[in-house]
């Protein structure tokens, strides 16, 4: 760690059948596809090229797996931090984006935009989503270092805006890909 904080290397898990059917997937679990287990195999030869010697994972099946895959590259145990969890998304999981897009435009067009006040109908708000990240990113920036944090796109988001970053949309950060990211080294913002 530097005075500007650490570095943390962060990874949307592979994908899965519903990711590749354009469904937001929030807190079901469905496992990896083929293409996702190819690429947590792509992943685990960056996480060690990176040097990575921490591995940190979501709860969540997809992400678990994404993790072991990298695990048995590394040779670093995946620790599992329940605050790296994807967002609530209430009434949306399970839904097309396509069709949330068009039932939805504004709101839609807030959830793309990460807009603070955004809130899932029936879930978590991003505000919320946020915090428990930034809680679960100092705890991560505590630890052995290079990390790897595996978990999922509103995770990675959320890790963006604690650092004052404006996030891409979703459907921009591809499954199994190093994203390297400053944390402070008293926590986002």
């Amino acid at each position: 760690m530097t005075a500007d904080g650490i570095e943390l290397l962060f990874a949307r898990h592979g994908q899965t059948p519903e990711n590749a059917g354009g469904r937001i997937l929030g807190r079901r679990d469905p496992p990896l596809s083929d293409e996702g287990r190819e690429q947590a195999r792509l992943l685990a030869a960056q996480a060690a090229d990176a040097g990575v010697v921490a591995v940190w994972t979501s709860p969540l099946q997809r992400a678990r797996q994404t993790a072991i895959a990298v695990s048995a590259t590394v040779g670093a145990e995946p620790v599992v931090l329940d605050d790296l969890i994807e967002s609530d998304r209430g009434s949306w999981e399970g839904q097309k984006l396509s069709h949330l897009a068009e039932v939805s435009p504004a709101l839609y067009a807030a959830f793309e935009a990460a807009d603070p006040e955004f809130v899932f109908p029936g879930g978590e708000s991003l505000r919320d989503q946020v915090c428990r990240t930034r809680r679960a990113l100092d705890v991560v920036a505590g630890g052995p270092a290079p990390a790897l944090v595996v978990a999922h796109v509103g995770t990675i988001r959320a890790a963006l805006l604690a650092v004052g970053q404006q996030p891409p949309p979703e459907r921009e950060v591809a499954h199994g890909e190093l994203i390297r990211l400053r944390w402070p080294s008293g926590g986002g913002q």
